[in-house]
């Protein structure tokens, strides 16, 4: 009886978007198989980021007079906390998100085993995110944001970086 090859499935993450690649049974580039976003997620950044300009700790208005010891303690600023904080809390929902979709479709038996490219901001959160019976799936994760790279490109990664069966990280 001929061994068949497992359906693996390549998500390729950042905070924004997810795509989902599948490894063809013959040889070739990895081929789509969905893609979930968050298009608000840049926007929401780049609005916060601007949000927050003239806003920062350390600034004072001319001619005031600043107490030196409290310049020392950094330049950051509640205006700035509160947006990092905002990006973080909407990064995770998308991680929960994407998790959500994946553990659903391994119980769909859609794929049986998982390789995961994200940003390295982004990883982290996905890892935390998985159930037990996805994060068991993972094969080879790579801490790298390749979400902008075509599928030949992101083929030819994973080509060049092969790891041995078993091992979990790599980075490119």
């Amino acid at each position: 009886m001929p061994m068949t090859e497992k359906t693996t499935w390549v998500v390729v993450a950042d905070e924004a978007i997810a795509r989902i690649l599948r490894k063809p049974e013959m040889l070739g580039d990895l081929e789509p198989v969905e893609e979930l976003t968050d298009p608000d997620a840049h926007a929401r950044g780049a609005d916060l980021r601007n949000d927050a300009e003239g806003r920062r700790a350390g600034s004072a208005p001319a001619g005031s007079q600043q107490n030196p010891v409290h310049r020392l303690r950094g330049a950051a600023s509640a205006t700035a906390s509160a947006g990092e904080s905002e990006l973080h809390l909407h990064a995770e929902s998308f991680a929960r998100r994407v998790a959500a979709h994946l553990d659903q479709a391994l119980q769909q038996n859609r794929y049986e085993e998982l390789k995961v490219i994200a940003a390295p901001r982004f990883l982290g959160m996905l890892r935390k995110q998985f159930s037990a019976r996805v994060a068991a799936s993972v094969v080879e994760t790579l801490n790298k944001d390749l979400v902008h790279f075509s599928n030949d490109d992101i083929t030819r990664r994973l080509a060049d970086t092969a790891l041995p069966s078993g091992t979990a990280d790599q980075t490119l």
